[in-house]
């Protein structure tokens, strides 16, 4: 599955400068399905040493890990709902992702104004969460409105319809996401307010990367890095943590990783947690999933602590299961269809 990460942010806040270190941070696209990049997308690699050690184990050719795609989103500012500076393109491109960066300032500098004249990330993070609430109430009032049409010549479905738009757009108008049970009407009308958002303070300082489910990050640093060769990074002792936001973007949507390898190609799929074997299979082609018979399962490191796939069998330690598997972050799986 391919995933699609909009970073979002004030003016002036850093966002475009991390954007610039993602695209700088090259990754060959055309190992992975959405080849065609366009300017406003960069693609990051998940951080994954399973992938290379099986990829030694099965001498692969091809090695290919977990990808996510960023996209740069045009900048808010207050009023957005209502269409203030590229309003209406930030908040159309929000809904085509599935998840969301928010870039915070947290740092000072007098030679970089900050919109709102002073540095106070949660104020920030306010700002923007006032926009999507207050373009999904937007949403919430004209899917109430169709509701109320439908109710008039319809049935009990439409009844219960009716009720649902009316609690939504209560919560909504409260600042408050969607119960449960209001949860497919969400996923329905795309509102922006149930989207996943991480939340990226841009620091100058040196602050642990992950605390309290934010992200830390130096973008400025970032952005250096990113044009520096692996040796000039290794004799400034400095590493890239870009791949600490890789990580903890799939953490934030529940996702995890199951392998397929041999000597062509050793390759990440990104699957929901929880998904089932068959299910796992549409990661890879709809044929996998539609026309699943079943599946040999091992855990990577089994497989590589047996030596080989022979070895594996031999042991018993290679498991057939049924559609109904749960897949394992970890799995190396090889599909029968």
């Amino acid at each position: 599955m391919s995933l699609k990460i909009g970073i979002v942010g004030l003016p002036n806040v850093g966002k475009s400068t991390l954007f610039q270190a993602l695209t700088l941070n090259k990754v060959d696209a055309a190992n992975y399905p959405f080849a065609t990049i366009e300017p406003n997308i960069g693609i990051v690699e998940v951080a994954d040493d399973r992938v290379g050690k099986l990829a030694e184990f099965s001498k692969s050719a091809k090695v290919i890990p977990a990808a996510i795609e960023f996209v740069d989103i045009a900048g808010l500012v207050r009023g957005a709902h209502e269409g203030e500076g590229l309003g209406n393109q930030f908040l159309a491109n929000i809904r085509e992702c599935d998840a969301i960066v928010e870039v915070v300032r947290d740092f000072e500098n007098s030679e970089i104004i900050h919109v709102e004249d002073s540095i106070n990330p949660d104020r920030d993070i306010g700002t923007i969460e006032t926009e999507l609430f207050m373009a999904d109430l937007s949403t919430a009032e004209k899917n109430l409105i169709r509701a109320e049409k439908d109710a008039k010549t319809g049935g009990k479905e439409t009844l219960k319809r009716l009720e649902d738009s009316k609690k939504l757009k209560k919560l909504i108008e409260n600042a408050e996401r969607p119960t449960e049970d209001l949860e497919y009407l969400g996923r329905e009308l795309s509102l922006l307010s149930t989207k996943p958002v991480l939340y990226l303070y841009n620091i100058t300082d040196e602050r642990e990367s992950v605390q309290d489910g934010k992200l830390y990050l130096n973008v400025k640093l970032e952005d250096e890095l990113a044009t520096m060769t692996d040796e000039e990074k290794k004799e400034l002792g400095i590493e890239s943590k870009l791949p600490v936001l890789a990580m903890e973007a799939y953490r934030l949507l529940g996702l995890i990783s199951y392998f397929t390898t041999g000597e062509d190609e050793t390759r990440a799929w990104t699957i929901p947690l929880g998904s089932t074997a068959k299910r796992a299979g549409r990661a890879i082609h709809s044929d996998f999933e539609e026309k699943f018979i079943r599946a040999d399962i091992i855990l990577w490191n089994v497989l590589l602590e047996a030596g080989s796939y022979a070895a594996a069998r031999e042991k018993g330690l290679i498991g057939t299961e049924g559609k109904e598997y749960i897949v394992k972050d970890g799995d190396v799986i090889e599909f029968k269809i």
